[in-house]
């Protein structure tokens, strides 16, 4: 009979031994190096799979991880490497790394906080983007997908229906449609708050903190706010609008930008630069701000992605400003002398 020394209880009340737990804490930490490839990626899945002690084990690793909002790579392992610090041999980082996660939680570190809009559930999602790239993908019931910048999903298909969870960022759907082409099961993204349904279509949905954008390209979707009651509301092609879990606004025309950053475009029309740059910081790494004097200014154009220096560069040609490098990954943009 194992001692309790080779067992721990997680909180579910559930007895693993300690070698799941200490499997489960490699896991981890190989995931949150940044260096696992799609071939680890394919083990860890199949390690879940591989028995249901595992399964749980790692269900607990994401009840944990899955508080830390905005977990971004290398900080998160900075501050998880500070914890085990790296004169401990294997085993005794590892000790360390499982009984943070089964019986301290994880450490509250500032370095564990990034700033980012990343999710540790991205990290493990099925699709997922880094940041500054859109990536295409095409799902098994021929569904085309492009993911932008820093965007990840989960897809669960079934018999029944066929659901994309859309855990952070922003996707493009394009569905099949015609004589003999269309799936019969229902197609829905699913997003914290709520689910738009495809009726045939092309559309974009993009997670914000505690909203979700749609904007229909092609064809029209229902949505559907998680708390919302009634019937769902019908967004044609042409309109878009964004939803929280209770309401759906009021549909308006779509703007140009709707899917310009699917063809590789930033594209301003009369847009507050300090609107400008929040959206042009989402496809760079590291820090880019604005000096409040100048965040109403205005300025429009089209602006290929491909090279965020390159838009920071011609700034000064459109406005009266500059831009201040602090280092190579922080950039704020101040008045011209």
């Amino acid at each position: 009979m194992a001692s309790h020394k080779d067992t721990l209880t997680l909180p579910s009340g559930r007895v693993i031994s300690r070698a799941t737990a200490d499997a489960a804490a490699d896991w981890l930490t190989l995931l949150m190096s940044g260096e696992a490839g799609d071939e680890q990626q394919g083990q860890w899945r199949q390690w879940r799979q591989a028995h249901v002690d595992h399964e749980a084990a790692w269900q607990h690793v994401e009840s944990v991880t899955g508080r830390m909002k905005s977990l971004e790579r290398a900080p998160a392992y900075a501050a998880l490497s500070s914890y085990v610090t790296t004169d401990q041999p294997p085993s005794t980082a590892r000790r360390r790394v499982t009984r943070m996660l089964l019986w301290g939680g994880m450490v509250t570190s500032a370095g564990l906080f990034a700033s980012r809009t990343d999710t540790w559930q991205a990290r493990t999602a099925d699709y997922r983007s880094n940041t500054g790239e859109q990536r295409d993908f095409t799902l098994e019931d021929g569904t085309r997908l492009t993911l932008n910048t820093d965007s990840a999903i989960n897809v669960r298909f079934d018999a029944n229906q066929r659901r994309i969870l859309l855990v952070a960022g922003e996707i493009m759907i394009a569905t099949r449609h015609g004589p003999g082409l269309a799936d019969p099961r229902p197609l829905s993204v699913v997003t914290a708050e709520g689910s738009i349904r495809s009726l045939g279509t092309r559309f974009t949905v993009r997670q914000h903190a505690g909203r979700t954008n749609v904007a229909v390209l092609e064809s029209a979707v229902e949505v559907s706010p998680r708390a919302g009651s009634g019937a769902a509301s019908v967004l044609h092609a042409g309109q878009q609008t964004q939803f929280s879990r209770d309401a759906v606004e009021a549909p308006r025309s779509i703007s140009e930008q709707a899917d310009a950053w699917a063809r590789g475009q930033l594209v301003a029309d009369e847009q507050r630069l300090a609107e400008f740059a929040a959206e042009l910081d989402r496809y760079r790494r590291g820090v880019l701000r604005v000096d409040p004097q100048i965040a109403n200014l205005r300025l429009s154009g089209v602006f290929p992605l491909a090279d965020t220096d390159r838009i920071l560069a011609t700034l000064p040609s459109v406005l009266p400003v500059r831009v201040q490098w602090r280092t190579r990954y922080w950039a704020t943009i101040v008045p011209a002398d």
